[in-house]
């Protein structure tokens, strides 16, 4: 049976599960059952972000109000209508909130391809290429639940930390990262360091999650968003991972001038993310959304296609090993805990802590 979570476009918080007979592939078409997914808050900046960059469209509904929201995966191909593709391959992708997606597989390598479908290929391809895990090192293997809730975030961490590297660090002294315990800010912290920064590198956090931050040993101190006008007064970039607005106008009221910029990477306060785009100005610079696949399409220019790529899974293969004793992993099955962990993370209820992974399969 398939299964699927819907979510009203307009009000993240109702969500509808759809249930069906599983379709057959047709003429260069497979049927994938996807064995497993992580939920974390970068889901919920997927749903926020939709519209923007086009993130509802990967898997469209056919009704305007309703979205599959997209997420990381492993998928296990159960029917093959593509001479190149066997039953039973895994692939590791982006997939919808669902038990099972068919997909037009194109450009088909050893170790890999991109789904071919019409309506995908005006979107960013770095979200469309699609892993044929067999031809992967076993290192890869073993990392499988990691790898689709840890690598999403850690290689936007990477790609972060490699935009402030070719922007000369843009002369600041101090890297402020929001949301310090959530995945995406730690990994932040922690390859904005090993590619050789030197000023201080801060993150902000609510105060129960100060403890925890602290704990992984990515920054050089970490203050609760109570606190943040002690920061130092000097000029300063901020990764705005949480996407709250007030934190934001308060740090740059505080550092006015020296808000040398601020990256909207994140929204966790998904419920502000027009405000983060048409507020009022505020001193210093001007706030700008951070979109990884200009960056990695630049390096791809400079470096030859795959090389970041390679580097940022390299690279999030030994953070994921650091700080493996700090993190803890749970798995969940069901469309009542997909929605329940779904409506927690809208609530901002998720420590960064926790590493989640789903199925909705009923028949496995």
């Amino acid at each position: 049976m398939l299964t699927e979570l819907w979510v009203d476009r307009t009000d993240y918080r109702h969500t509808r599960v759809v249930r069906g007979d599983l379709p057959e592939p047709g003429a260069g078409e497979i049927l994938v059952a996807i064995d497993k997914f992580a939920m974390t808050a970068n889901n919920v900046t997927y749903a926020a972000s939709g519209d923007l960059f086009g993130y509802w469209q990967f898997y469209p509904t056919g009704e305007d109000s309703w979205g599959k929201v997209t997420v990381w995966g492993i998928g296990e191909v159960i029917a093959s209508q593509v001479d190149a593709i066997e039953v039973g391959e895994r692939l590791y992708g982006f997939f919808p909130m669902s038990s099972h997606v068919v997909m037009t597989p194109g450009d088909v390598t050893a170790r890999g391809f991109a789904d071919a479908v019409a309506h995908r290929q005006p979107l960013p391809g770095l979200y469309n290429q699609y892993a044929r895990t067999r031809s992967e090192p076993d290192e890869l293997h073993a990392l499988e639940d990691q790898r689709c809730i840890f690598f999403p975030l850690f290689m936007t961490g990477y790609v972060i930390a490699d935009l402030l590297l070719d922007n000369d660090w843009y002369g600041v002294e101090q890297v402020v990262i929001g949301s310090a315990s959530s995945k995406t800010g730690f990994s932040s912290a922690a390859f904005v360091r090993s590619a050789g920064y030197e000023g201080a590198i801060v993150g902000l956090t609510s105060e129960q999650n100060v403890a925890f931050s602290e704990a992984l040993g990515c920054y050089d101190s970490v203050v609760p968003y109570g606190a943040l006008e002690a920061l130092e007064h000097g000029p300063t970039a901020y990764i705005d991972i949480a996407g709250d607005v007030g934190v934001r106008s308060r740090l740059h009221h505080h550092l006015t001038d020296h808000a040398a910029v601020t990256l909207l990477v994140g929204a966790t306060h998904w419920d502000q993310f027009g405000k983060s785009l048409d507020g009022d100005p505020l001193p210093g610079s001007e706030p700008e959304v951070f979109f990884a696949p200009a960056q990695i399409e630049k390096r791809d220019a400079e470096w030859g296609g795959g090389v970041m790529m390679g580097k940022a899974y390299a690279a999030s293969i030994g953070l994921i090993q650091r700080l493996a004793p700090t993190l803890a992993m749970e798995s969940h099955a069901g469309a009542e805990a997909c929605n329940t962990i779904w409506q927690a993370l809208l609530e901002n209820q998720v420590s960064g802590q926790r590493g989640i992974m789903l199925t909705l399969r009923t028949d496995v």
